[in-house]
């Protein structure tokens, strides 16, 4: 496959999340929450399993995970969030868009909606900038010396994955969404280590934005981490190296 891998982007990603665990746990456990309402035990439920994967591989402990999941039949019991994904353009025409776990729609929708209009952006329709991107199943593998080329390709075509990106540092194994779970199992039950398990979503296509318009769009970038509501931002800017490498 070619284009370059988002696995620097998520590094970038990993950085910011080690300077706010909590954050990030905040926002996983409340994923956690919400996948265990329709069931506690991730052996039923592979939505939950996905998610304490995607838990585990941001190094949330075990007892944070029990906690969000215990949550959903107790205190979130009440509450009913909804997840919400909007789409729109920020500066220099980047395609951006904002995935959302709301328990008030009139509040986030407003409040990303300023978020796009404060950084020189603007908030579109459901499918304006969807169609530049493709939901793939991600998987990373960070490389060591035990751990072959060879060996990874050969368990990722058995585990039924689309394709293996190789690096100088990692693996990255992209699945079809409905094939995620499968894989990720796979990799699991042979004891390989995930640096990250997601599904995300990938731009076709990625585009360069001048210095000072990467200055406003990384404060757009902040300013949606900031807010609880947001889960995931996904967009089509290539990000400078020396960024991605912080």
């Amino acid at each position: 496959m070619s284009g370059h891998s988002k696995w620097a982007n998520i590094k970038n990603k990993k950085a910011k999340t080690d300077a706010a665990k909590g954050k990030i746990f905040t926002k996983i456990g409340r994923e956690l929450a919400v996948a265990a309402k329709a069931g506690a035990d991730p052996s039923t439920n592979s939505k939950l399993a996905d998610v304490i994967a995607k838990a585990k591989a941001a190094n949330m402990p075990n007892d944070n995970i029990m906690r969000s999941i215990k949550k959903a039949a107790g205190e979130l019991g009440n509450v009913n969030y909804e997840v919400k994904t909007y789409e729109g353009y920020g500066i220099g025409g980047s395609a951006v868009i904002v995935k959302t776990l709301t328990d008030n729609v009139n509040r986030t929708v407003g409040e990303v909606r300023h978020i796009f209009d404060k950084y020189a952006g603007n908030m579109g329709t459901t499918g304006s900038v969807s169609y530049m991107f493709e939901n793939k199943g991600v998987l990373i593998i960070e490389r060591t010396v035990d751990l072959t080329e060879d060996a990874v390709m050969e368990m990722a075509l058995d585990a039924g994955a689309d394709d293996v990106i190789v690096e100088d540092d990692v693996f990255e194994i992209r699945t079809q969404p409905a094939d995620f779970s499968s894989v990720r199992k796979y990799f699991e039950e042979n004891n390989i280590a995930l640096a990250e398990a997601d599904i995300l979503m990938i731009p076709n296509d990625k585009i360069e934005l001048s210095a000072d318009q990467l200055v406003t769009f990384y404060k757009m970038l902040d300013a949606f981490d900031d807010n609880d509501d947001v889960q995931d931002v996904y967009h089509n800017v290539n990000l400078p190296e020396e960024e991605e490498e912080e």
